[in-house]
Order: structure tokens, then sequence, then C-alpha cells
């Protein structure tokens, strides 16, 4: 399994997504990690990242028949015999399996790549706090702090503040 996420991390994602090389903001970091703890859609909401549709439908497309075309040829002699009505309906529900699968693919793949900006970032603006660790409490904290509505000068001395009184 590790061997096929380093592949769509070393060949899908650059080819699905398009992204500029700036880091993220401290204020970016705690919105977009703030979401994805709270378990929102982050597709679209991260600076600097865009999903290539297009791309991303080619590589759904050729994963889907990678899987799907060697099943068929599996079991051509028995999808032959089936009666026409029963095929016409399969259709149906594969068309809708098909799009439903595009979907949790698409979504999986923008929490991927979301997550790895937001480490990244992380590891620019927390290197001294693990992310594993950490993430939960900064999210809290950030939440909080806009609670509180404190500028957002002062938001990155509340955090780190109350994370090193928590420790």
């Amino acid at each position: 399994m590790n061997k096929i996420l380093e592949l769509v991390d070393k060949y899908i994602v650059p080819f699905v997504f398009a992204r500029n090389n700036e880091p993220l903001l401290f204020r970016e970091l705690l919105k977009a990690n703030k979401m994805y703890d709270d378990g929102l859609n982050l597709e679209g909401k991260i600076p600097g990242t865009r999903v290539r549709i297009g791309r991303n439908i080619l590589v759904f497309l050729v994963i889907w028949h990678v899987i799907l075309l060697p099943l068929s040829a599996l079991f051509h002699r028995e999808l032959a015999k089936i009666d026409c009505h029963l095929l016409i309906i399969a259709a149906v529900i594969f068309t809708g399996f098909f799009f439903g699968t595009y979907s949790i693919f698409k979504a999986w793949l923008v929490d991927r790549v979301s997550l790895k900006i937001i480490k990244e970032a992380w590891h620019n603006h927390y290197p001294h706090f693990a992310y594993e660790k950490h993430h939960q409490q900064v999210s809290r904290l950030y939440g909080k702090a806009l609670d509180k509505e404190l500028p957002a000068k002062e938001i990155q001395l509340y955090i780190l503040d109350h994370m090193i009184e928590e420790e």
C-alpha cells in the first residue's frame, strides 16, 4: 500500500494539481489546519493550489479501466449470456458507481494534497512542535482566538503562549 501511495505522490499529484512554490502564510496555515481538522472540504480553499479537473478525470479513467477491463475480460462469457435488459440495468448501476467513485477519488486526492501542504507549512511556522501531536491543539486555540476576536497580529503569540502553558 505504501508503494501505491508513493506512486500517487510522485506521479499523479504533480500531474493533477497546479501549485505555486510559495509557502502558506501563518494565518492561511491556521485556517487550513482548522478546516482540515473539522473535516471540511478544502478544494479551492488552500491558496496557491488548484485541481486540474481534466487531468483528474483522465487519471481516474485510466485507473478505472485498469481495474475494469481485466474483470470484463475475465467474465466475458458470463456477461455475453446475460439478458440484454439486465445488462442495461447493470450499465446504469455501473455508471452511478463510476461517478460516485470519481467523487470519492477526487476528495481523497484533495485531502492528501491538503495534508501535505499543511505539514510543509507547519514545519515552517512551528518547527519545534510535531504536527501529529499538536495540530488539534492549534486548531482549538485558533478557534478560541477567533471567538475572542483577537487581532491578526496577536493570534500567533496567543497560540504559542497557550501551547507552551499546556506542555
